[in-house]
Formats: C-alpha cells, sequence, structure tokens
C-alpha cells in the first residue's frame, strides 16, 4: 500500500501507524544512501523553513540546518529571544503568521501542548524538535541506527533503555521500538518509569506488531541478551540540588558502565545516547556535579562513552538524514 505523509505534523510517534513509521525509515535509508554516493535529488527546492529553539540545541538545530540547505530549502532561525512566541503572542498565532511565511515549521521547547497548538491552526507542516513528553525525531533515527549497525531484522532487535525513563526519550523509544516490533527494555526505578498511558499505548501498538515490551526496575533481567543499550542525561541545569541529590541517589546504579554491558551476556552489544553526555568532567554541568556530589561520570563512563561499543557518533549524523527524510515525507 502507497504511504502519502503530504501535509502531515510530526509531533509525537502516537500519531504515525507502524506502516508510516516503516515508511520514514525506508527513506531515511534512501536519502543517506543518495547523500553518499552523491546522487542527491533536491526534492524541496526553493522552500522556507522556520526553525524555533526555545531550548538550546547543537544536534536537531544542525541537522534541520543540513538537510534543509541539501534539498535546496531555506531557513530562518527564532529562539527565546529573537520571537515573540510565549511572551507576546500565543502559539496559535505565531502558527497563523509563521504558516502564511515559510513551507514548514520545527518547534523544540518544554511543552507538548505548545507544538500541538501550533500545529492546530498552523497551514503547513510543523515537526517536533524535542518537548518534555517526546523527542520523535530522536526516535526516528535511534530506531534507524539501531537497524543499520545491527543488520538484524527490525523484531530481531532487542534494546534497552536504562536510567530516567518518565520524558521524552524513554518514552519515544518505549512507543518506537513497539512500532516496528522490536524487544523493548525499560530498566528504571519504579518512581522514574514512563506514565502509565504511554505504556499502555506502547502495550496496544505490540498487539499489533508483535513487540515484546519489558517494563522492570531489574538491571540484570532487563538488559540480559540486548543487541543495544540507550541511556540520557540523569539531571538538566536549573533543577533544584535537592532533585539533583534525589535524582542520583536513584539512578547511581544504573550507569552504564563496562559490567552493565557485560551483563547483557552479549560480546557485540552496542552504547547509544542521544547526547550531550556527562561522562567526564570537561563541561560545566559535569564540573558542577562533581563539586556537589563527587562523581565525575553520571550516566555513562568515560571508558564506555570512548569504546569500540560505543555508536553515539553514527547515531547524531544520522538525526540530519531522519529529520531529512520527515521534511521530505510531509511536505513532498
Amino acid at each position: 500500500m502507497a504511504i502519502n505523509l503530504h501535509g502531515r505534523h510530526y509531533l509525537k510517534e502516537l500519531d504515525f501507524t507502524p506502516a508510516e513509521w516503516q515508511h520514514l525509515l525506508a527513506l531515511t535509508a534512501e536519502l543517506k544512501a543518495e547523500r553518499k554516493s552523491g546522487t542527491q535529488r533536491q526534492r524541496l527546492s526553493g522552500m522556507n523553513f522556520a526553525l524555533i529553539f526555545e531550548k538550546t540545541s547543537t544536534r536537531t538545530r544542525s541537522a534541520f540546518e543540513v538537510a534543509s540547505h541539501d534539498q535546496g530549502a531555506h531557513v530562518t532561525q527564532m529562539d527565546g529571544n529573537s520571537s515573540q512566541l510565549g511572551h507576546k503572542e500565543s502559539p496559535a498565532d505565531t502558527a497563523r503568521v509563521l504558516s502564511r511565511l515559510f513551507d514548514g515549521i520545527e518547534y523544540r521547547g518544554a511543552k507538548q501542548q505548545t507544538v500541538e497548538e501550533m500545529a492546530r491552526f498552523s497551514s503547513v507542516p510543523v515537526w517536533n524538535g524535542l518537548t518534555d513528553e517526546w523527542h520523535p525525531t530522536q526516535c526516528l533515527c535511534d530506531t534507524f541506527t539501531m537497524r543499520e549497525s545491527s543488520g538484524k531484522a527490525d523484531p530481531e532487535i532487542s534494546f534497552a533503555y536504562v536510567g530516567d525513563a518518565r520524558f521524552n526519550v524513554g518514552c519515544s523509544l518505549l512507543v518506537g521500538g513497539a512500532m516496528t516490533g522490536a524487544d523493548v527494555r525499560i530498566v528504571a526505578p519504579a518512581p522514574l518509569q514512563p506514565p502509565a498511558a504511554v505504556v499502555a499505548s506502547a502495550q496496544e501498538l505490540a498487539a499489533e506488531t508483535g513487540a515484546r515490551i519489558t517494563i522492570t526496575d531489574d538491571i540484570s533481567a532487563g538488559v540480559r541478551g540486548c543487541d543495544f543499550i540507550h541511556t540520557d542525561i540523569w539531571v538538566s541545569m536549573g533543577e533544584p540540588q535537592a532533585v539533583w541529590s534525589e535524582r542520583i541517589e536513584l539512578l547511581r546504579d544504573y550507569q552504564v558502565t563496562q559490567q552493565l554491558l557485560e551483563r547483557t551476556g552479549n560480546p557485540e552489544v552496542k552504547f547509544m545516547h542521544c547526547l550531550p553526555a556527562y561522562h567526564n568532567r570537561e563541561t560545566t554541568v559535569a564540573e558542577q556535579v562533581y563539586q556537589l556530589f563527587g562523581l565525575p561520570e553520571l550516566e555513562v563512563t568515560e571508558e564506555v562513552f570512548e569504546s569500540e561499543a560505543s555508536i553515539v557518533f553514527d547515531q547524531a549524523e544520522n538525526r540530519m538524514h531522519s529529520i531529512k527524510a520527515i521534511m521530505v515525507a510531509t511536505l513532498t
């Protein structure tokens, strides 16, 4: 069956069917192959995109810019200081203005409600670059990267997300894995597991695709046999020190170490991280954590991050190819 996503918004994984998700993955592979072989066609020539970053960004911003330029489109960057969004103008009004001027709108910020409202009032596709609840551009990239790295069919892939799974990356990987029929493990302390509604949605998808879903606080059982181990940062700047203390105490045992990788029993296991990662003291935040708590590494050790098992930079590159697929699919 032909898949047509023209004019669709890209807000969260649950907005798509498994067949539509597979279409996006196939298009990602096609566009990456074109770029690598020098046979790339500019499908978005002459288009203009508004890229709104209320939250700072390295990979998402760069990926959207380069993907747009590769496809012949132009971009206008906006942030919390250079637009009226949320200060003097509502998301609805912003969307109605920008969709008169641009062919697509990317939004990266805190609230899923904001990007959903923009989509309701926009006459052009709106793409979610990250909210607190969902990170669908990252999830498409990660799913593609696991497929590419393992060479396995999706239902044969097993992966675990280890850490704080309540928010965007944990929830997106849970639903994304359910969409492809994978063996999905969420390994987190009970207070940091995904919301019940997200788990229920993933289980509904799993009934359709054959995915296996495990939610557990048992690290050994959760990672056993996995092909991939994912994690994300534990704390964010701006959170009070009391929250940092509680979070670190809950997650100490969930740090991705070489010993944790060995608990998979898979000598070919790969490590993945959406980045940035606190794997040493070479950033302001990591040094602050070290001064407060005496931890030179947080969610992943330097040993794992710099090991042959780490494919985090392949993953980072694939953000561009998957984002390009999202734009091409929704605009052509």
